[in-house]
């Protein structure tokens, strides 16, 4: 059964007032479109288009009435809840550094703080489900920019490197603040201590000195000394941040992190405990479907440090690409290592090889880009979508075969195994 859906694009500040609007093809809507949801989660349900087919007007209570057509026996049988999010993510300003708990550690949280009488939408809730949240991110833009894990203790060392060369050449050198910065770096648990230092400190602490380090880092970051060094681009990123949330942590914590540049059709995936943030640009994101986010600085809204270090993982790391795997010529998939979701790019613009085959083990969720696709099931049930249009598969489908010349972005459980031409 295929069921057309569609959604609001959500209007949150630092998103675009362009990208989501030319994928889809529509008119820009005067003000910022960050987000377009397409699933089933409470915060924003994907609506169906033709209400009459299932009898709801969104994917969430139809689900809810019945799981057995639209999510099949085995998701049915594991709490009716369709377990992925696909979403359009338009940034054009820099998002929150955040990190998304361990399966067990939303577990925990959820059950404490449901004891605990805390509101579900309450501003210092943190876990406002039972569920972690691993999510995967591929560039639709040229380019697309993000911070994603702390970066080897070597580079760090290479960025304090740099800064101490750009203090020796000012005017008025003051290494006092890099000292300080570098002492808290030297310990056996470094970036912990680092980060909680500068969360705790940098947030109206007592001493003050974290506040000195971030004015002084953001000033040498701004220096020709650091735009001419290996890590140009990270000290750039310091000076956007500074601009965006003058004092803020998270402008020092950036330089402790993973600068990434995605070039179209590359993937990140962010596991749990992993630090990100997004800086800007289109992309498809796919993730469980979860609103649990620790947030560590870049936002005004609630920040819980305690549980922010409980849930980081500090161990440094490469920046966490997701390669995609070819299966057939024009189709590629990203296969996180999750059973919650997989996501396939077809794409036939320039073969015309005939279709290609994506075996589904589960619901599935297609949005379009450019030009119309054709899309037929195993029931013999088919779509034809346009640019930026989108469906809902049940998995009675089984095997989609898929034709066009538009790319079919397809969101599935991660569970099935096979694509073939």
């Amino acid at each position: 059964m295929f069921v057309a859906i569609g959604n609001t694009p959500r209007d949150y500040a630092w998103g675009s007032t362009t990208a989501i609007a030319e994928f889809r093809g529509t008119a820009a809507p005067g003000g910022p479109e960050a987000e377009l949801w397409l699933g089933a989660h409470p915060g924003s349900p994907a609506r169906v288009l033709d209400e009459a087919s299932v009898g709801h007007a969104d994917l969430a209570a139809w689900i809810a009435a019945a799981p057995e057509q639209a999510l099949g026996a085995e998701l049915a049988a594991h709490g009716a809840r369709l377990p992925f999010l696909l979403k359009l993510l338009a940034a054009a300003a820099p998002l929150s550094l955040q990190a998304h708990p361990t399966p067990e550690q939303a577990r925990a949280g959820f059950a404490r703080e449901e004891a605990d009488g805390v509101p579900i939408t309450a501003y210092d809730r943190n876990y406002r489900d039972e569920f972690h949240k691993p999510e995967i991110v591929v560039a639709v833009s040229d380019t697309f920019d993000a911070l994603s894990g702390f970066r080897p203790l070597e580079e760090v060392r290479g960025v304090l490197e740099v800064l101490r060369a750009a203090d020796a050449a000012a005017p008025e050198s003051d290494p006092g603040a890099l000292d300080l910065l570098e002492s808290r770096l030297s310990g056996v648990h470094a970036l912990r201590d680092t980060v909680e230092w500068l969360l705790r400190d940098g947030r109206g602490g007592d001493t003050g000195e974290a506040s000195w380090v971030i004015d002084r880092v953001t000033a040498l970051a701004a220096s020709a000394t650091a735009l001419a060094s290996p890590f140009a681009r990270s000290f750039e990123t310091v000076g956007a941040l500074a601009e965006a949330y003058p004092g803020d942590p998270g402008v020092v914590i950036s330089l402790l992190l993973n600068r990434v540049r995605l070039v179209r059709g590359e993937g990140l995936y962010l596991a749990a405990g992993n630090i990100h943030a997004y800086l800007g640009g289109l992309g498809v994101e796919l993730m469980a479907a979860s609103d649990n986010v620790l947030r560590g600085g870049l936002t005004p809204k609630h920040i819980d440090v305690t549980e922010l270090i409980d849930v980081l993982d500090f161990t440094p790391m490469p920046p966490p690409r997701l390669a995609p795997v070819e299966v057939s010529p024009g189709v590629t998939v990203f296969r996180p290592g999750v059973t919650d979701f997989v996501l396939y790019r077809v794409e036939r613009a320039a073969e015309a090889v005939g279709s290609a085959q994506v075996a589904l083990d589960g619901p599935a969720i297609v949005l379009v880009e450019g030009d119309r696709v054709s899309i037929g099931g195993g029931t013999g049930a088919s779509a034809s979508l346009s640019r930026g249009e989108s469906a809902y598969i049940t998995p009675d489908e089984h095997v989609l075969e898929i034709t066009g010349d538009g790319i079919a972005w397809i969101a599935t459980t991660g569970s099935a195994a096979t694509v073939a031409v």
